[in-house]
Parts: structure tokens; C-alpha cells; sequence
């Protein structure tokens, strides 16, 4: 058995770990036991009820958090003439075309998010195996396969961020960090979750939300009630 320092096991101690807490409630005790010496990052994870095996029941998106996630993510832009103008005017990390693949598929992974135009999407597709299993391929579903460029540069900037139910239809992604207030993480946990709802494929059948989990990068899971978890 993996052991645990002592910070986590004060932690664990301070809240009851089978109770099923209130949203707000939930986060605010994750605020309270953080006690890592970075800022570290809150997150949360969805069981949905749906079965990933069926093209009608994945869900992938992506939405802008209204506090954002407290980290800046650098983002690279593949593009050419106008649209390459465009990306770094609107505050792109990196742009280019040709000369980005080749840099790329030398091994270069400097960015986190990556942006490409329509028309870049024949070179940039030669790039899905290394990009694919890291979770950097752009693509339509999350808005990152645009000629709007501009934008999806500034939304990256703002706090997007992108979900995708994994094989046993479990859903992680980042709300902030531990130093935000709890308003700004239950604002953000709520735009999230109202998301997931209206996501909810129409094959689905029974519970969808199963169980919904929220803890910081280093502290133990506190649990949400799933049947309140939109409260």
C-alpha cells in the first residue's frame, strides 16, 4: 500500500469521506484542508451514466469557465497569410505552417492547446499520431479547428477548457485553483456541470450523473450528492 504524508491524512480526517456533501459545500472544505505549498489546481470528475462504446452516447465539448482556470496556457496557431496575422494579433504563443509540422515531428511539444484553419488541416493531419495520444490535435468539436482564430486564441487565453468522457464514462477537468474564492469555483463547477446536463445524449438511459468527485492536485476526493449536483 502506496503511503500518504502527513498533510493528506490531516486532511482526510477533517471531513467525513462517505458523506455525500452540497456543491458549494464541497468545495469549500477542499479549500480548507489544501495545505500543499503551491496553488494547487481544483478539479473535478463526473461518472455519467452512459456507455462510450456507442458513437451516440460519447460526449466531448468545450466551454469557457467564467473565472477561468487560474493557469495560462500557451497555444499555437497553424495558419497562413491573414489568419497567421490574426492568431498573433489576438495573442497566439506560436503560428505557423509548414514550419510548425516539421518542428513538431522533431519532437517540439511546447504549447498546450493547438489551433488550426480548415485549410490547415491537410498538413496538420499528418500529425495525429504524435498529437492524438498527448490530446493536442485540434478539432472541430471543442472549436479548435476555425478560420475564427482570433477567437479561439482569446478563449484559450480566458479559461477554455475541453472535456471528454473517458472509456468508463468519466468525465476530469480543472475549475481553478485553491486560491480562488469559493464563489468564483462553485460559479465555475455550475457552468460545467449545467453543460454535462444539456450534453446528455438521448440514448442514455437511467441515472445519468452517477457520482461527481471534487479534490485539489495533492487532498483526498470529497464527494457531491449526485442527485444535487446542479444545486
Amino acid at each position: 500500500m502506496a503511503k500518504v504524508g502527513k498533510n493528506y491524512q490531516e486532511a482526510v480526517k477533517a471531513f467525513d469521506r462517505a458523506a455525500l456533501y452540497e456543491p458549494a459545500e464541497a468545495l469549500a472544505i477542499v479549500k480548507k484542508i489544501a495545505k500543499a505549498k503551491f496553488d494547487e489546481t481544483v478539479e473535478v470528475a463526473f461518472k455519467l451514466g452512459i456507455d462510450t462504446r456507442h458513437a451516440d452516447q460519447q460526449i466531448r465539448g468545450a466551454i469557457v469557465l467564467p473565472h477561468g482556470t487560474g493557469k495560462t496556457r500557451s497555444v499555437l496557431v497553424f495558419a497562413k497569410g491573414e489568419k497567421a496575422k490574426e492568431a498573433e494579433a489576438a495573442g497566439a504563443d506560436f503560428v505557423g505552417a509548414e514550419d510548425m509540422i516539421a518542428k513538431i515531428e522533431q519532437g517540439w511539444f511546447g504549447f498546450d492547446v493547438a489551433v488550426a484553419t480548415p485549410d490547415m488541416m491537410g498538413l496538420v493531419g499528418k500529425l495525429g499520431r504524435m498529437l492524438g495520444p498527448k490530446g493536442l490535435m485540434p478539432n472541430p468539436k471543442t472549436g479548435t479547428v476555425t478560420f475564427d482564430v482570433a477567437r479561439a486564441v482569446k478563449e484559450v487565453k480566458a479559461g477554455k477548457i475541453e472535456y471528454r468522457a473517458d472509456k468508463a464514462g468519466i468525465i476530469h477537468a480543472p475549475i481553478g485553483k485553491v486560491s480562488f474564492s469559493e464563489q468564483q469555483l462553485y460559479e465555475n463547477y455550475k457552468t460545467l456541470v449545467e453543460t454535462l446536463i444539456k450534453a446528455k445524449p438521448a440514448a442514455a438511459k437511467g441515472q445519468y450523473i452517477r457520482s461527481v468527485t471534487v479534490s485539489s492536485t495533492m487532498g483526498p476526493g470529497v464527494r457531491i450528492n449526485p442527485v444535487k449536483a446542479n444545486s
